[in-house]
C-alpha cells in the first residue's frame, strides 16, 4: 500500500485531530475527484509499519485518530495499520467513495465516510449531499458536525 501524502488534519473527522494518509491506487474515479493523482496505484512512497509507527509516536499525545483516505482495496494491510492504531489508542477513520466497506475493515473503524463526490450533490457540509459520515459502533450518522449553524 503506497501514499501519496501525510498530513496533520483538523476538519475531515469533527472533534479529532488526525493523522491523515492518503491512499495511492483508487480505483472508483469518482467524476470530479479532488485527487485524480491518487488514482494511480504505486505512486507515492510505501506505507511500510515502521514509517506508520513514526508517525504514530511523533504525534501521540497530541493527535487523537489516524484517518485513511481511501486504501479500503488494499483491506489486508489496511486492517493491520488500523489495528496498530487502535492499539495505540487513536481513534480511526475511512474515507471512501464506496457505499458500504467489508465487515472485516468496517470493525477497526471509529468513523467511516461512504459515498461518491457528486458534484451536484455536494460534500458533507451540505445537507443534499449523497455521502455519510457515521460513528461505526452505534451506526450514529454525524453529517451534522460537518454543517454550518
Amino acid at each position: 500500500m503506497f501514499f501519496y501524502d501525510f498530513q496533520v488534519v483538523l476538519q475531515e473527522v469533527p472533534g479529532e485531530i488526525s493523522l491523515c494518509f492518503s491512499i495511492s491506487g483508487c480505483p472508483l474515479h469518482c467524476e470530479g475527484c479532488h485527487s485524480p493523482f491518487l488514482w494511480k496505484e504505486g505512486s507515492g512512497t510505501r506505507l511500510t509499519s515502521e514509517y506508520f509507527q513514526k508517525r504514530l509516536d511523533q504525534y501521540t499525545g497530541l493527535a487523537s485518530c489516524v484517518l485513511f483516505m481511501g486504501g479500503e482495496w488494499h483491506s489486508r494491510t489496511l486492517v493491520e495499520r488500523l489495528k496498530h492504531a487502535r492499539q495505540q489508542g487513536y481513534r480511526t477513520c475511512l474515507y471512501t467513495g464506496a457505499d458500504h466497506v467489508p465487515p472485516e475493515i468496517l470493525e477497526h473503524l471509529t468513523y467511516i465516510k461512504t459515498g461518491k463526490w457528486n458534484r451536484y450533490l455536494g460534500g458533507l457540509d451540505r445537507k443534499t449531499t449523497n455521502q455519510m459520515f457515521k460513528e461505526v459502533s452505534t451506526n450514529t450518522m454525524l453529517n451534522h458536525l460537518f454543517n454550518p449553524k
